[in-house]
């Protein structure tokens, strides 16, 4: 099978990839995350004027065309450079939650203004209790009439912080862990009731908790069916997981191709200690991690539109638990080999190393998809 690009994916790579070597250095990333909104909205409009936020979205959606390697290759770029603008929020999850289940309005009047960077999304699924169960859900939705009121509060929200609409999963009917009987809903994110708690997570991206009170959205707001929104949902966070892999490797590749260049420079004894056979060998292990994690990446973006379920959700978190150790390798490889300052806050080696400690967790621990992954293998 041929894994090569095509020269379409060729000039979104260099594009990419050009942009944030020319314009998204960690200087400007520093600046970018201690303003007020924590992102740049002028930068999200030139990705929108680029065609990076369509790219992924079908003709008929108002897209390009693309799909999962499309995405996977501007997350790897953008993983690069440790880009927090909410395109894993806004395209990956919240678009492709309405790509695969909005109805012909939603589409048509929010999709197609997310593509336009006009408007952003968020999915909020996560609650205290819930860990990394997407069928743990307390949030409830009760129908009065043709409409339904929404109450409960979601936790560790991606783009939340600057959403404009929010999908909700809320439970229309089962009991809290039942998958029967979650219904995603589309919330305005300043809808009467509606209170957004933002924060900064570790690595200096902004987080949020929406809470909501006698939120009441009409039955157009549903996203996907009634009662059969756990299936949308979990093939939405999956793609999140695809997303997140190749942003990781991204991250991974920048701290290799650091640690090389800083080897070659650092003396001891009067000679670069890139000249140590030991140093040498570890440079290889980072970069063999580096090259491996990447071709199971192409597997797992591959194996996202498969019809076979478990088929994709093993090829996921396959790809979540080995790209999730190699990762915690390359930043510990990378700190290590830069000795002090590799944890120093005016050094970017440090950030990259909290970025891929906050990917192992997200979506899901290894622990967590080394179990999903044997239960769905029996």
């Amino acid at each position: 099978m041929d894994f090569s690009l095509s020269s379409e994916q060729k000039l979104i790579k260099d594009g990419v990839e050009k942009f944030v070597r020319n314009e998204y250095d960690f200087e400007t990333r520093n600046k970018i995350i201690a303003t007020e909104d924590g992102f740049d909205r002028a930068l999200w409009k030139q990705f929108a004027e680029l065609g990076w936020l369509g790219i992924s979205f079908s003709e008929e959606d108002g897209g390009f065309g693309g799909g999962a390697i499309d995405t996977n290759i501007i997350m790897e770029a953008f993983g690069s450079g440790m880009v927090v603008e909410p395109y894993l929020a806004t395209v990956v999850l919240g678009g492709n939650a309405l790509a695969l289940g909005g109805t012909p309005t939603q589409k048509e009047e929010v999709l197609g203004s997310v593509i336009a960077g006009e408007t952003l999304l968020a999915v909020a699924y996560a609650e205290t209790q819930s860990r990394f169960q997407l069928s743990d859900v307390a949030t409830t939705a009760a129908k009065s009439g043709e409409q339904y009121s929404l109450n409960g509060e979601k936790v560790v929200v991606y783009g939340g912080a600057w959403a404009d609409k929010v999908i909700v999963s809320a439970r229309t009917s089962g009991d809290q862990m039942s998958e029967a009987g979650i219904t995603l809903f589309l919330v305005d994110a300043k809808a009467s009731g509606v209170s957004v708690t933002s924060y900064q997570s570790m690595d200096g991206a902004r987080m949020a908790n929406i809470a909501m009170k006698n939120v009441t959205v009409g039955a157009d707001a549903i996203v996907g069916q009634l009662d059969q929104g756990y299936a949308l949902l979990d093939q939405v966070v999956d793609s999140g997981i695809s997303a997140l892999c190749a942003e990781a490797i991204g991250e991974m590749n920048a701290l290799f191709q650091k640690t090389l260049a800083f080897v070659k420079e650092r003396e001891q004894f009067g000679v670069a200690i890139g000249s140590f056979q030991t140093i040498q060998h570890r440079l290889v292990d980072m970069f063999m991690a580096v090259e491996s994690s990447r071709s199971m990446a192409i597997m797992n973006a591959l194996k996202l539109s498969s019809t076979d379920v478990t088929e994709r959700k093993k090829a996921v978190s396959a790809a979540k638990v080995y790209i999730g150790q190699n990762s915690r390798h390359c930043a510990q490889e990378a700190v290590q080999l830069h000795g002090g300052i590799g944890v120093t806050e005016e050094l970017d080696i440090g950030h990259y190393f909290r970025r891929l400690t906050l990917f192992c967790g997200a979506f899901g621990s290894t622990n967590h998809h080394l179990k999903r992954f044997a239960d769905l293998s029996d």
